[in-house]
């Protein structure tokens, strides 16, 4: 469940309809972690069946996205990504990659997020750390 009750999976499709497209599947969402998962799929891979470092990079936007949401300050309406930085260690060639993204710095103007992305194996396949700027009415 989520910090309002909400199952996961319908807050992210809800709040992000792109993660349903995706086929991303959410995990337990707290402000300290956010947590989502998506399968290896031969539709989302490119040459050799290595998933697409797009659709990693989206998971990672979105679980980002989604625990900047959560720690917004209490003025503050929504969040939007103003910068992302992805490392890329291994290939996902089957199994699911999870994603978890964690809260680095909770500021008035910009919440900042790490997110980790780990093969079926657990073994880190990308680290992404995304800056996202806090919206007001």
């Amino acid at each position: 469940m989520t910090p309002t009750g909400q199952d996961p999976t319908s807050l992210f499709y809800d709040s992000m309809p792109f993660v349903r497209t995706l086929g991303i599947h959410a995990g337990p969402m707290a402000p300290a972690e956010v947590r989502a998962r998506l399968e290896w799929s031969e539709d989302r891979c490119t040459s050799a069946g290595v998933l697409h470092g797009g659709a990693l990079m989206a998971l990672a936007d979105s679980t980002g996205g989604m625990c900047a949401f959560l720690n917004l300050p209490e003025d503050a309406t929504g969040t939007t990504t103003v910068e992302s930085k992805t490392n890329f260690f291994r290939a996902i060639r089957s199994g699911h990659v999870e994603a978890v993204s964690r809260p680095v710095h909770k500021g008035r103007s910009v919440v900042v997020v790490e997110t980790e992305l780990r093969d079926a194996e657990g073994k880190l396949a990308a680290k992404v750390t995304q800056s996202q700027l806090v919206l007001r009415a």
